[in-house]
């Protein structure tokens, strides 16, 4: 890919590099928001019965949501190119690796290491030095598919720049880096959607993977759940919200234990 696209050196072409994959890459992600909230709405509609907080209506938001995460999206988009780029100019330390096991391996060492540079970056997000750059995003205390993106151009340079970080420093091919991207914008989506469609066994303890509702409840109670694929670190660092894995277990359709409505 890298050597199709990539032909000519120099700074110049460095830039023009970036601005022709930005031109791709905005649109498609803005696509990508726009299709799959919309899609997630008429979903949300059929399954009323499935919404997290109930006494909350975040759609309230949902036009300033839409009109930040359109920057916060070029903000994205703008990183993942200088990724591409970067690798696509031989500036990294590594060669990445080749064929579709190294995409796989690829695209699953994104996955981890972003979840845990997640996990710290937010937290810092959380501090009284950074907080500001955190605040708006919390303005959904019952967040939306319209809320995924809703966030500071400061926050999306901090939790985004491992795009950058990673093709630098680790062998990461480059549509390892793209479907990681993939994964992260319908991940975020879903996270955020405010309905819950995956509690189950694989979402609680012992599994690190989580539902909606995880990152819900960091929404609603503010001071629990970081993470942001899995719930290792919380779990580790004492920060899992305490009824995560009770509420999940409750909300599984296949637990003959959860309470009767």
């Amino acid at each position: 890919m890298t050597d199709a696209i990539f032909a000519e050196p120099g700074p110049l072409a460095f830039i023009a590099d970036v601005a022709i994959l930005l031109a791709l890459i905005y649109p498609a992600n803005l696509i990508a928001y726009f299709g799959m909230g919309f899609a997630l709405l008429r979903i949300n509609d059929t399954h009323p019965d499935r919404r997290i907080q109930k006494r909350r209506d975040g759609l309230r938001r949902a036009i300033p949501e839409m009109k930040e995460s359109c920057v916060s999206i070029l903000v994205t988009s703008t990183l993942l190119a200088l990724a591409l780029t970067l690798q696509g100019h031989g500036l990294t330390l590594w060669t990445p690796w080749s064929g579709i096991l190294g995409v796989l391996a690829g695209t699953a060492l994104m996955v981890v290491g972003y979840d845990t540079y997640y996990y710290f970056a937010h937290r810092a997000l959380h501090t009284k030095a950074l907080y500001r750059f955190h605040q708006w995003h919390h303005r959904s205390v019952a967040p939306t598919a319209w809320s995924s993106d809703s966030q500071s151009v400061g926050e999306t340079v901090l939790i985004q720049s491992f795009q950058v970080i990673a093709a630098v420093l680790l062998p990461i091919p480059a549509w390892a880096l793209i479907l990681h991207r993939v994964y992260d914008h319908v991940n975020g989506q879903l996270g955020h959607v405010g309905y819950e469609y995956f509690a189950d066994r694989t979402t609680r303890f012992p599994s690190p993977l989580v539902c909606t509702t995880y990152h819900d409840l960091h929404h609603e109670k503010f001071r629990w759940n970081f993470g942001n694929y899995f719930s290792f670190w919380d779990r580790v660092m004492g920060t899992l919200e305490p009824d995560y894995d009770a509420r999940v277990a409750a909300m599984d359709p296949k637990n003959d234990a959860r309470p009767a409505e």
